[in-house]
């Protein structure tokens, strides 16, 4: 490269007048008379230059740093108009063209746009001030240009002035779109809204939400910045870092800037793509300097330089990263690239841009391609001595083919004969020869309307004066040890959506995501982000969602709720499980055994029922009160050992409503029976008068237990009716829904359980009092104690019940049935089956009338004669005194004088041996 500095000024001249401004003319870069003049704007250079002398004056100054991308396009309108001016488009009318060079500065593209207001024909290029503009002919019907929006802003609210009609195949400012404040701008591209809305499309399908951004101090970069900022926040993207650069490289503090971004590049580690959007010679520096600094990130291109092949051949361009950009859609150019060929044919009288581009290739000629291009870009045009138009010795037409960037080439053909469809539509009834035919807003607004055929599409101008189309996805990639600038996907703008030519594209797209650009580590599915210190909101730390909460997505912003009813989650979960429900199965190993138990009970109650059918005639059978009896007794347990069964399994309405009511009524008729036994032997065996009075009232057997157990029956019907029990699902345990028999009526359950307990008490009352039976016949005391069983089991119940929840709940009641059931079945019959089986000598009516008469005897002497034992035909009080007399031997004459506790002494006459033996046949008959 030193070689090169040293080179150039042997081969020119410095001169001050080579392609300075002396007249109006030779402002113009490009010219072609015709018809119909239409103007261009494009900055064929970079920069212009400023004099260093005191004070600045108002002078148009040269340029510097040629660019060959932005003279390629000023060939492409030219080439668009000779096309038309050779077709029948236009049927004899020509098109001229005058182009100038804004060197991308606003002050001279405005210098151009005040040439093109000037009267047409006026020889002193003076623009009229006039109120009223609607019969004035410009020097120019329209404009197409410029290459930046910044300066297509400038221009465009002076050419607003007349309304002449302004299309840029490159300025893609999302505020050029407002028609009010430029109501004759026109691009053949979409705004700036499709470029950034792709870019953070990519940005988000790649899985990256930690980018840094990096533009131009100008209109176009600030607001494309804005544009980019709103999409990034739709699509949760976080910016790092914005990094402004100087919109002009003469700026004093332009490598200043671009180091301080390089810094800030290099600081953020976590940063590893950077969206760029930026002019070809803004990002040429930045390369440059980030080579040297070895940064290695992905890069993220605007449409300005994405096809940009000076920056795709720096040397050591791989050492960056990965460049993805996003270019215009390309049509068919085959015909500028033969124009290309031939160029070396073209004169170049009238065309400075072409006689530069020549002495630029005397000059450089001699370079290899990539010093042969920054020497074109390094000259300026005070350096080149003014050219007599003689060819270069050799014309390299391969390197202009090689920076042709197809998709700016394709739209600046397409806004020329856009306008071109617009002046035929104006010249159908008119003669367009003549320059007054027509006014500039009349052209406009043929343009509104227009419509041209692109590659058999239609495409016209929206609402927005905006032409919409698609984006190529570019891949900056190394084919052959060359950087390579291909096409990876189309980015469909209507849509939102990336297009795939072929699988190998797609994983090229794919391959994108392995490349981390996060503040954060992405939060796994199962974990939420919960935002930190830092105003970015890509900025957060991984928590696990909560129980009964989850997340299935990566980086969520929140947990989702399970139905607690019916589903559940651990912490961390990444879905929610379905709970588990319990009841107490067929198959669970404590329902098998209760219900071995009650099944137990049942067997045993047959066995029992088989005993006494057989032992009918027995003594033992008898005093049980009947075989009828018996058979309801034996009833009632198994009823209450079968409503067991109503208590296992599935909950349902008819389970939850038959269990309690089974039970209850069964276990009232068996208390009720065991009643009418109580007060049976009660009555048999009581010689107190006053009790026997009482008791032969009470003892009333069929009305009793029908009274006893019909009052059962109405409480629970009357349950049944108003709060019935229903099937319940318990969610109280975390991970399981507990499916059970609601009671409907803690009340009602308690008064139908109060009621038996008031029964059963009684009966114990009346138990208790015959508690001194005799021994052969000690059924009282049984019962008492099959009472007492009871007392406990449901005592011990109560608060069991209470604290017990989950599936074994019914299990709790089962266990306090069976053991109250157990109890009193046992007591009340297991001993009479004892002597049935193993006393059978004492089960005989001459045993039982033995032990009968002992009980007697022994009775007789402590307590009064009981009347109700004594029928009318006799008496047992003489029975008892002659028999107590004779024990005693104090009788005298067949007197005998007898006292009983508490009563005054009894005298009477002894009775004879037959009188105590008919007292005893009358008590085994009572009883």
């Amino acid at each position: 490269m030193a070689f090169v500095i040293f080179l150039v000024p042997c081969f020119v001249v410095s001169t001050d007048m080579a392609f300075s401004c002396q007249d109006s003319d030779d402002f113009v870069g490009a010219s072609s008379p015709g018809d119909i003049i239409i103007g261009g704007l494009f900055a064929v250079h970079s920069e212009m230059l400023h004099p260093d002398e005191e004070p600045i004056k108002p002078v148009i100054q040269n340029c510097a740093g040629f660019e060959i991308q932005v003279f390629l396009q000023t060939l492409a309108m030219i080439h668009a108009i000779e096309t038309i001016n050779n077709s029948t488009l236009l049927s004899g009318v020509t098109l001229g063209y005058e182009i100038y060079d804004t060197c991308a500065e606003v002050t001279k593209a405005m210098a151009s746009a005040l040439r093109f207001l000037s009267k047409f024909n006026s020889s002193e290029n003076a623009v009229e001030f006039k109120c009223n503009y609607s019969d004035y002919i410009p020097r120019v019907k329209a404009v197409t240009g410029a290459s930046y929006s910044e300066v297509s802003m400038a221009v465009s609210r002076l050419l607003a002035l007349q309304l002449i009609p302004q299309v840029s195949p490159a300025s893609s400012a999302e505020i050029l779109s407002d028609k009010i404040r430029f109501p004759s701008f026109f691009r053949t591209i979409p705004s700036d809204f499709h470029q950034t809305r792709a870019m953070t499309h990519l940005i988000y399908e790649s899985g990256w939400n930690w980018i840094g951004v990096i533009a131009t101090d100008d209109d176009n970069g600030r607001f494309a910045l804005e544009s980019f900022g709103v999409q990034a926040m739709v699509n949760n993207v976080c910016i790092a870092f914005k990094e402004m650069l100087p919109a002009y490289l003469s700026d004093s503090t332009f490598h200043t800037k671009v180091d301080q971004a390089i810094e800030k590049i290099v600081k953020e580690t976590g940063v590893n793509v950077i969206v760029v959007f930026m002019r070809q010679f803004h990002v040429l520096k930045l390369f440059k300097k980030a080579i040297e600094r070895n940064v290695n990130k992905i890069w993220i291109a605007s449409d300005n330089w994405s096809a940009a092949v000076k920056i795709s051949t720096i040397p050591n361009i791989r050492q960056l990263g990965t460049v993805v950009g996003f270019g215009f859609k390309s049509g068919d150019i085959s015909s500028f690239q033969e124009f290309l060929r031939n160029l070396h044919e073209k004169p170049t009288k009238n065309n400075k841009f072409l006689r530069e581009y020549i002495m630029l290739l005397s000059v450089c000629a001699h370079l290899e391609y990539h010093d042969f291009q920054t020497c074109i870009a390094n000259q300026s045009q005070d350096d080149l001595l003014e050219n007599d138009g003689s060819k270069p010795q050799f014309w390299r037409d391969d390197f202009l083919n090689a920076n042709v960037e197809p998709g700016f080439i394709h739209r600046t053909m397409l806004a020329v004969y856009a306008i071109a469809h617009a002046i035929k539509r104006q010249c159908k009834d008119r003669d367009c020869k003549d320059p007054s035919a027509f006014a500039p807003w009349e052209l406009l607004e043929e343009l509104k309307n227009v419509t041209v055929i692109d590659a058999d599409k239609e495409v016209k101008f929206d609402s927005n004066g905006d032409m919409s189309t698609s984006y190529d996805v570019l891949l900056w990639k190394e084919i052959d040890g060359h950087m390579e600038i291909t096409t990876m996907a189309e980015y469909d703008a209507e849509k939102g959506g990336f297009i795939f030519e072929d699988e190998e594209k797609k994983k090229d797209f794919l391959a994108l995501k392995k490349v981390q650009s996060t503040c954060s580590q992405h939060c796994r599915p199962g974990q939420v982000k919960k935002v930190t210190e830092s105003p970015h909101t890509c900025c957060y730390e991984c928590v696990y969602c909560p129980e009964n909460h989850y997340s299935n997505q990566t980086d969520m912003d929140y947990c989702h709720r399970c139905n607690n009813k019916t589903y559940w989650a651990p912490i961390n979960s990444t879905t929610c499980y379905r709970k588990t429900i319990y009841f107490l199965a067929w198959t669970d190993w404590f329902a098998i055994f209760l219900l071995f138990l009650s099944a137990f009970g049942v067997v045993l109650v047959l066995s029992i029922c088989v005993i006494f059918t057989k032992n009918l005639d027995t003594p033992v059978v008898k005093a049980s009160g009947g075989l009828t009896v018996c058979y309801i007794i034996l009833f009632s347990h198994f009823l209450i050992f079968l409503s067991t069964v109503f208590f296992i399994d599935v909950p349902t309405e008819f389970k939850c409503k038959t269990r309690q009511a089974l039970f209850g009524i069964s276990f009232t008729l068996c208390i009720s029976c065991i009643l009418i036994k109580s007060l049976k032997i009660l009555l048999a065996f009581s010689f107190d008068p006053k009790l026997q009075n009482f008791l032969k009232c009470m003892y009333k057997p069929i009305p009793t237990v029908v009274t006893c157990t019909g009052i059962q029956v109405i409480i629970c019907t009357s349950w049944l009716i108003f709060r019935t029990p229903f099937v319940n699902q318990n969610f109280s345990i975390p991970r399981a829904i507990i499916l059970e028999c609601n009671e409907g009526s803690i009340v009602a359950f308690g008064i139908m359980l109060g009621y038996i307990s008031a029964l059963a008490f009684i009966c114990f009352i009346f138990a208790f009092k015959g508690r001194k039976l005799p021994e052969n016949y000690n059924e009282a005391k049984f019962i008492t104690f099959g009472m007492l069983i009871y007392f406990i089991a449901w005592i011990v119940f109560i608060p069991v019940y209470a604290t017990t929840f989950g599936k074994y709940l019914p299990a709790v009641e089962i266990i306090v049935v069976l053991i109250s059931n157990y109890g009193i079945l046992c007591c009340t019959f297991l001993p009479k089956c004892y002597i049935i089986i193993y006393k059978q000598e004492t089960n005989t009516k001459s045993a039982f009338l033995k032990m009968v008469y002992t009980y007697s005897s022994k009775s007789a002497g402590s307590v009064a004669v009981s009347q109700v034992s004594l029928d009318s035909k006799s008496s047992s009080l003489q029975a008892t005194i002659a028999d107590s007399c004779k024990t005693e031997n104090d009788s005298v004459n067949g007197s005998c004088h007898f006292q009983v506790p508490g009563q005054p002494l009894i005298k009477g006459k002894v009775l004879p041996k037959n009188a105590a033996r008919t007292m005893v046949r009358k008590r085994v008959s009572s009883i």
